[in-house]
């Protein structure tokens, strides 16, 4: 399947809980959409040999993805830009971005209970290569990043998807979102949104061919 290329560009920033799911669903957009990925993560990865985690590394972090975001957006390629927009001064610092380079921002907010972010994090396998810089967390540095986050008001302009669905189910909503901001044409949609199967209502009917005689 072809990616999606939308009529002008996009800056999609993402929103949720460390462990919500961001850079996995950054990847997979990356692979439907036309797209470049603008991962913290990597950057810092390059960068650091031993991350630090601290102010001065993160404005370094930061300033290299908006200097990449920038070169993106100018030459008419839509970004996907993969750290936790977290606060209103950073969405704003975006949103001016995107539309200083004539470009759509969309704010993704992957929303999922904290209980399940934190066992996510938990489990990272620093050996894989997609882990291997990510952000480490204690249940306290956790639970005081959280309370540092700022939900996305009414007027900023957001979807929100499940941090538990598939990225298929995920995919869709996304599309439909940018079909409704008409970013992408009607086609689009109908080829690349999950399409619900039939379902076989007789048990122990599947795949088999039965004579049934109605009186």
């Amino acid at each position: 399947m072809s990616k999606l290329i939308t009529n002008k560009p996009v800056l999609m920033m993402l929103y949720g809980f460390p462990g919500s799911g961001k850079t996995y669903l950054a990847k997979q957009l990356c692979d439907t959409l036309q797209a470049a990925h603008v991962s913290s993560d990597r950057i810092r990865g390059e960068l650091f040999e031993k991350p630090r985690y601290d102010k001065a590394e993160d404005e370094i972090v930061e300033h290299l993805m908006l200097y990449m975001t920038q070169e993106f957006l100018d030459a008419g390629v839509s970004v996907v830009f993969d750290t936790n927009a977290s606060r209103f001064a950073e969405r704003r610092t975006l949103r001016e971005l995107a539309q200083k380079h004539h470009a759509k921002p969309l704010l993704v907010w992957l929303q999922i209970d904290q209980e399940t972010a934190f066992g996510r994090i938990s489990k990272r396998d620093k050996r894989k290569k997609d882990e291997k810089y990510a952000r480490p967390f204690d249940r306290t540095g956790f639970e005081a990043y959280v309370g540092r986050m700022q939900n996305p008001k009414q007027d900023e302009d957001y979807i929100v998807l499940s941090g538990k669905h598939s990225f298929p189910m995920q995919r869709s909503t996304l599309i439909k979102k940018l079909y409704d901001l008409g970013l992408i044409t009607a086609e689009h949609v109908s080829a690349h949104v999950v399409k619900p199967g039939l379902v076989n209502l007789i048990p122990g009917m599947d795949g088999a061919k039965r004579n049934i005689t109605i009186r």
